[in-house]
Parts: structure tokens; sequence; C-alpha cells
């Protein structure tokens, strides 16, 4: 059961970061360049939730195979 509640916090994690991600991806058509969007992905902490969320959610799937 502990394996499920891990799955479910990466996968909410990972919407999470991913929709902020896409958010950010309207400023390029407003302007910034793509090396400036990278900076600013890499500045900010609500970015880095999709990167964790999707290493809890492999964490999970292969400890669930056990």
């Amino acid at each position: 059961m502990w394996y499920w509640l891990l799955l479910l916090t990466g996968f909410g994690l990972a919407v999470a970061g991913g929709t902020v991600t896409i958010t950010y991806l309207n400023l390029v058509p407003a302007g910034l360049s793509w090396i400036e969007f990278i900076i600013l992905l890499k500045s900010r902490v609500e970015c880095y939730l999709f990167p964790i969320g999707m290493v809890l959610i492999v964490v999970a799937l292969i400890l669930m195979d056990d």
C-alpha cells in the first residue's frame, strides 16, 4: 500500500511541475528566447517538481514489481 501512496504522490508532483512548465511556455511567444526560457526554468523551484515526481513514479513501479 505504501508503494501506491508513493506512486500517487509522484504523479501529483509530476502533474504540478508539468503544468507550471507548460504555463511558463507562454512566455516564449511574448519575446523570451529559448535560452532565457531554460534559464528561467532552472531558477524556478516549482519546475523541479516534474523530475522529482517522475523519479518517485519510477521508484514506486520498481518496488511494486518485487
